[in-house]
């Protein structure tokens, strides 16, 4: 299924043939070679600084939020959702503490009761909770915490397809996860070595837009290139990097609404229920987190993409129509204001640059 429901943005609307290729092909497989950028150039049959110009431009003007990889959930470090129920005159005071946090790495105002939507990842799960507890005395509120337990479908990224005609930009979903993944079954991943550490240190924030990236993360790492390469390559390989590409942001492309639905599912049909709002190209994620009674007994939560709200509302309709046997209690929280959105914070280093060869 492909949408075809997207608005295009002044920016889309001036993309180059190549640039569409480039932005579509590269958000997954992206090449482990000693000049990935020289790759891609030789397949669009343009120059490497033609490819390196176009991804700092695209950066800058914040429609890409880096090129790198997308690290697997609670596979390297520990993360969960938290949320706040803030006082409207106290809000944005409030999230400026919150953004302070180096290890939040998205903060949203939602259309809510608990209206600041954030995300904590942190090395640990000690480390987590640390910070769980001094939000919690800065802000002198109680945060809601809601760690990921199944995941539906995770970030596989947009297959993007613009109309022969024109410049809008519709989405096709990328293969789908036939099975759900119980976090509650995954063995972690040797990722806490020494040299994974620094590795992934050097390369959270995303690659550096030279010729040699990779030369220029193992040299931060204090690692050779080919064991950089060796490392990336076996994480794919075993998912704890669900993909390696451009990380691209979703209302630079048209989608000016977003939403996180809130479902209460019965525990027995959340799998099945999950399933089937995966298979919707308009979801974007589906994940199953506790509830936290009294005051929230949702259990499933997805987020949904599109134009504006009418054609959220839409979609979530049709969710409930196709997959729910019978009416099931939900909420729709829509994104009022975007306070932060960054990869994820693992462990410290210097945030990558975008740097052009001399």
């Amino acid at each position: 299924m492909v949408l075809k429901d997207a608005a295009t943005s002044p920016e889309a609307a001036r993309f180059s043939e190549v640039e569409k290729r480039l932005l579509n092909d590269f958000q997954r497989g992206f090449p482990l070679v000693n000049e990935p950028f020289r790759d891609i150039a030789n397949q669009l049959k343009i120059s490497e600084q033609q490819v390196l110009d176009t991804l700092c431009r695209f950066h800058a003007s914040g429609l890409i939020s880096r090129v790198g990889p997308v690290f697997s959930p609670n596979i390297v470090g520990r993360s969960t959702l938290a949320a706040m129920a803030v006082p409207e005159q106290d809000l944005e005071s409030i999230a400026e503490v919150v953004n302070a946090f180096a290890e939040v790495n998205h903060n949203y105002e939602r259309d809510h009761r608990f209206n600041l939507w954030f995300v904590i990842t942190a090395q640990d799960q000690h480390h987590l909770n640390s910070v769980l507890v001094e939000i919690e005395q800065q802000c002198a509120l109680p945060v809601m915490s809601l760690p990921m337990l199944e995941s539906f479908h995770i970030d596989l990224g947009f297959s993007l397809d613009w109309d022969k005609s024109g410049d809008d930009p519709g989405i096709e979903r990328p293969a789908r996860l036939k099975d759900h993944v119980d976090l509650g079954t995954l063995s972690e991943f040797d990722v806490q070595t020494d040299s994974a550490r620094r590795l992934i240190a050097a390369v959270q924030h995303g690659l550096p837009l030279v010729s040699q990236p990779y030369a220029a993360i193992a040299e931060q790492a204090d690692m050779d290139e080919a064991e950089v390469l060796a490392y990336l390559q076996s994480w794919l390989e075993a998912k704890v990097v669900n993909r390696l590409g451009i990380i691209l942001r979703h209302r630079k492309l048209g989608y000016k609404a977003n939403a996180m639905v809130v479902w209460d599912v019965p525990d027995d049909d959340i799998a099945r229920l999950g399933q089937c709002f995966s298979e919707h190209d308009f979801v974007t994620l589906c994940y199953r987190r506790p509830r936290q009674l009294p005051q929230w007994p949702y259990n499933l939560f997805c987020m949904i993409h599109g134009q504006d709200h009418d054609a959220v509302l839409d979609h979530i309709a049709g969710l409930a129509e196709q997959c729910a046997d019978v009416p099931v209690q939900h909420e729709v929280l829509f994104s009022r204001r975007c306070f932060k959105q960054r990869g994820a914070h693992y462990h410290k280093a210097s945030q990558s640059s975008c740097k052009q060869d001399s």
